[in-house]
C-alpha cells in the first residue's frame, strides 16, 4: 500500500454552519453544492463535512463521543506570524482558542483551534521540515 490520506471526513452537526466556518472563514476553496455533504479541496487531499449522525450509521458505529477524540489536524504554516494570523482568522470565524501560538518544546512555534464541532486543529511552523506539497518525485 503506498501511504496518503487522500480525505479527511468530519461528522459535523450542523453540515450549513461548518461550510460557512471552512468556507468563508478559513477561506478553504469548495467543490461544487450538494445538501448532504461538502468537499473542499487542499493540497493534496480533500477535507469533506457531512452530518455527524449520517457517518456513524455508514461506519456502523455509535455517533456517540466527547472529550478529546485523541487526533488533532494540523496546518503549516512558514512563519511565527503566520501562525498568530491562522490563529486569529480561525477565531474571527467562530472558532474557539484552544493555546494560543507560542514555542513548543520540540524547537517550532504553534497554538490550537477547536471547530465549531470541537474538532480540534493544531496551527504550527516546524523549522524541521519544508511546508509545502510532498515531493512526489523523489526516488527511494
Amino acid at each position: 500500500m503506498q501511504p496518503r490520506v487522500s480525505m479527511i471526513t468530519l461528522g459535523v452537526a450542523d453540515l450549513e454552519r461548518s461550510k460557512a466556518f471552512y468556507r468563508d472563514g478559513l477561506g478553504f476553496p469548495l467543490m461544487g453544492e450538494d445538501p448532504q455533504v461538502a468537499f473542499f479541496t487542499l493540497n493534496g487531499t480533500w477535507l469533506g463535512l457531512y452530518g455527524r449522525e449520517a457517518l456513524a450509521e455508514d461506519a456502523t458505529v455509535s455517533p456517540e463521543g466527547g472529550g478529546f477524540p485523541g487526533f488533532a489536524l494540523a496546518h503549516n504554516v512558514a512563519s511565527e506570524a503566520e501562525v498568530d494570523a491562522v490563529l486569529a482568522q480561525a477565531v474571527a470565524a467562530g472558532a474557539e482558542l484552544v493555546k494560543p501560538g507560542q514555542k513548543v518544546f520540540w524547537g517550532g512555534y504553534s497554538g490550537y483551534f477547536r471547530d465549531p464541532d470541537g474538532f480540534l486543529w493544531e496551527v504550527a511552523c516546524n523549522p524541521f521540515f519544508w511546508v509545502g506539497p510532498p515531493d512526489t518525485t523523489a526516488q527511494g
